[in-house]
Order: C-alpha cells, then sequence, then structure tokens
C-alpha cells in the first residue's frame, strides 16, 4: 500500500489497519525469549562439556536431548518471529536475500500453522524420548516419571500429532475446495 493510498483510507480502516503495529512489541518480547534460549544453550553446553569424562552414556544423551530441545524451541521461535510478522504486521522485503529462508516465499496464517503444528511435535517427541531414557534413573518423586506422569505426557503427544493432522487435513480440503471453485469459474475452453 502506497502513502497515497493509506492516505485515502477512511480514519476507522486506517486505524484498524495500523493497530498491526501494537504486535511489534510482541515480536521483540520473543526476539529477548530467543537471547535467553541462546544463554541457556551455552550454559548446558559448558555443562556437558564439563562432565565429558565424568557422565555416564545416559547422562551424555540426556543432556544433548536436552540441547536439541533448546534448538528446536528456539526454531519454533524464529518461525514465530519471521513467519507471525511477515504474516500480520509488514513484510520483510528479503526478495533476493542469500540467506532467505526458502519457506519465506510462501508463508501465510496456513503454513505457519502447519509449520508450528510439526514444531510443537518435534519438541514433544524429544520431551517424551528424554522421559523413556530418563525414567530408569530418576527417582519416583518426580511426577514426569511415574507411570501416570508418561502416561500423561504420551497422551498429549498423541493429542499434537491428532491435532497436526486434523489441521493440515482441514488445510487439504480449503485448498481442494479452492481447487474446485476455481476450475468451475473458468471459461471452457475450445478443444
Amino acid at each position: 500500500m502506497t502513502d497515497n493510498e493509506h492516505r485515502n483510507l477512511k480514519p476507522l480502516a486506517a486505524l484498524i489497519f495500523s493497530s498491526r503495529w501494537l504486535q511489534l512489541p510482541l515480536y521483540l518480547g520473543l526476539i529477548a525469549a530467543q537471547v535467553v534460549y541462546v544463554v541457556l544453550f551455552v550454559r548446558e553446553l559448558i555443562h556437558l562439556i564439563g562432565g565429558a569424562t565424568v557422565l555416564n552414556e545416559q547422562h551424555i544423551m540426556l543432556a544433548v536431548l536436552g540441547l536439541i530441545d533448546v534448538v528446536m524451541i528456539s526454531n519454533l521461535l524464529m518461525m514465530v518471529i519471521v513467519g507471525g510478522y511477515e504474516t500480520f504486521v509488514s513484510r520483510l522485503r528479503l526478495q533476493n536475500h542469500p540467506d532467505q529462508p526458502e519457506w519465506l516465499n510462501h508463508v501465510n496464517a496456513t503454513v505457519l500453522k502447519v509449520k508450528l503444528a510439526m514444531a510443537i511435535i518435534g519438541i514433544s517427541s524429544i520431551h517424551l524420548l528424554k522421559t523413556f531414557i530418563a525414567i530408569g534413573t530418576l527417582g519416583e518423586d518426580d511426577v514426569n516419571y511415574t507411570e501416570a506422569g508418561v502416561m500423561w505426557q504420551t497422551i498429549i503427544h498423541i493429542v499434537f500429532i491428532l491435532s497436526a493432522v486434523g489441521i493440515a487435513y482441514t488445510e487439504y480440503l480449503l485448498n481442494l475446495a479452492t481447487r474446485h471453485s476455481q476450475e468451475s469459474t473458468e471459461p471452457d475452453r475450445p478443444h
């Protein structure tokens, strides 16, 4: 939208349209959260390196899964920050930038929902794997490692998977309906 077009908006429409900028502090806050995750990653990495000679294989595996978990959450944050800003606030105008993520070319609310659902499933998978590995080494006093805790983590993971399948199926149906309506409105071509 050019400045001239923006000026021609009615005041209420201009206010509503401009209100998208209220999301900017939210995205800046997520960038600050990203910094916190970088600090957490470095702290855990130092702990892992420092304990490399004294930790057993199971503890090392749990520490590495913890690092992977931090990276996956960080990736989720980046998808929300970059994709959300691009979709809901303003274009980033990164065309022809060598570091532009491939998925950003076709990002919209639908693509973002599916990508976020898949990222959440990945994070949940890492947490569940950590639970299965740690269950034999940690005491019974931690609720996550009781039989009921493991059962609830598994149920929640399955709900995440079913939700992602539901989102993907809904998007498939919407795309199918859109394609069908476009085909029905196209003029018949002579053979």
